[in-house]
């Protein structure tokens, strides 16, 4: 299906985007009012319902905070890396020296949640997170161990770390070249079931801004044809100082020369380092109108117990707040989930923005 295709169920989407949080008025008749509407995303593509390490966020509390902030589409990432069961720790930040290991567990409770409470009013992604890209060696077979015990469920993978330099002192293992060549079975299981792969790979940090570009310019040659989301463009709280002009010459040739990579603009950490900079938004505005289609938002929220309502309400209003910036166009396909839409090829378009 071609990804600019609107599907007729426009009424769904208008339907998600009309029930918005209070005091948001709704909007009119086949089009969205920016001015009168809030500017938060109604997708939340980066959301992970499950911690490092201790309790969760309930699922049904959990998306009750959806449907209290407007958001009705949303990946269901679990979290790939956790904790020892007997750790103290949610966060592996807090705990330097503490392994962390892969594990399906997270992935299995995300799917038995959403096969008890699964919402009639919220579309809800499953997401496979527990893959090691260092050690790929059984991927394959636990994709379909999933697949078995939930037939059809699961419909995107990630995120996943191919680099990751927040977990070196937890034990995480980036990998390499040769790791990457050996990701070929479920890649291909991947493309036969036109799953998306989110990747979580360091673009560099402030010693070397490019350090590790070179690892995901081998994913994109290798595998043409996976879809693969790089999460938060490449940056993260390591790379706080890149000139701008550059990341975006770098994105844009990748784009240019990829057509299977889209990006996702999510984290908070986007906003405080970059986007909140008005000389770095004269880069990344018209980086962002340019290519919306293939722009994903999310909040890169980690559903732990020790968060609440107001922390996921902040966390989607920071990471939303670059839609402001967008033209009409751009807000749509990103902010209204149209580039998420059609990725996904769901029965559902965003409505126009009024003019």
């Amino acid at each position: 299906m071609n990804r600019r295709s609107v599907i007729g169920g426009a009424l769904l989407a208008l339907t998600a985007l009309t029930a918005s949080p209070a005091g948001a008025v709704p909007a009119g008749p086949g089009c969205f009012d920016r001015a009168r509407n809030p500017y938060t995303s109604v997708v939340d593509s980066h959301l992970h319902f499950r911690p490092f390490g201790g309790p969760a966020i309930p699922f049904k509390e959990l998306t009750g905070y959806l449907r209290r902030t407007g958001v009705r589409y949303a990946n269901v990432y679990g979290i790939g890396q956790t904790l020892p069961a007997d750790s103290a720790c949610t966060y592996y930040l807090d705990c330097p020296g503490t392994k962390v290991t892969p594990s399906m567990k997270n992935d299995f409770a995300n799917a038995r949640d959403m096969l008890e409470n699964a919402p009639k009013d919220l579309h809800l992604t499953l997401s496979m997170t527990f893959p090691d890209l260092a050690h790929p060696d059984g991927v394959l077979e636990r994709m379909r161990l999933l697949e078995k015990e939930y037939p059809g469920r699961f419909r995107w993978m990630g995120e996943v770390n191919l680099v990751k330099q927040a977990l070196l002192h937890n034990g995480h293992e980036p990998a390499d070249r040769a790791d990457i060549a050996d990701w070929a079975p479920f890649m291909a299981e991947l493309r036969a079931r036109h799953i998306p792969l989110t990747i979580h790979s360091d673009l560099g940090n402030d010693g070397d801004h490019t350090e590790f570009l070179p690892l995901m310019e081998e994913v994109l040659e290798r595998y043409p044809h996976n879809r693969v989301v790089w999460a938060h463009m490449g940056l993260s709280k390591e790379l706080s100082a890149m000139d701008p002009g550059q990341h975006v010459r770098i994105l844009r040739r990748l784009l240019d020369r990829h057509a299977n990579l889209d990006l996702d603009i999510s984290w908070r950490v986007l906003y405080d380092q970059y986007f909140s900079k008005p000389r770095a938004r004269r880069e990344y505005v018209p980086f962002l109108n340019r290519y919306a289609q293939r722009v994903l938002t999310g909040t890169d929220f980690v559903a732990s117990r020790d968060k609440d309502f107001q922390t996921y309400k902040e966390e989607l209003e920071v990471t939303s707040r670059i839609n402001k910036y967008l033209d009409d166009d751009a807000f749509r396909e990103i902010a209204l989930g149209q580039s998420y839409f059609d990725l996904l090829h769901l029965r559902a378009a965003a409505p126009r923005v009024c003019r």
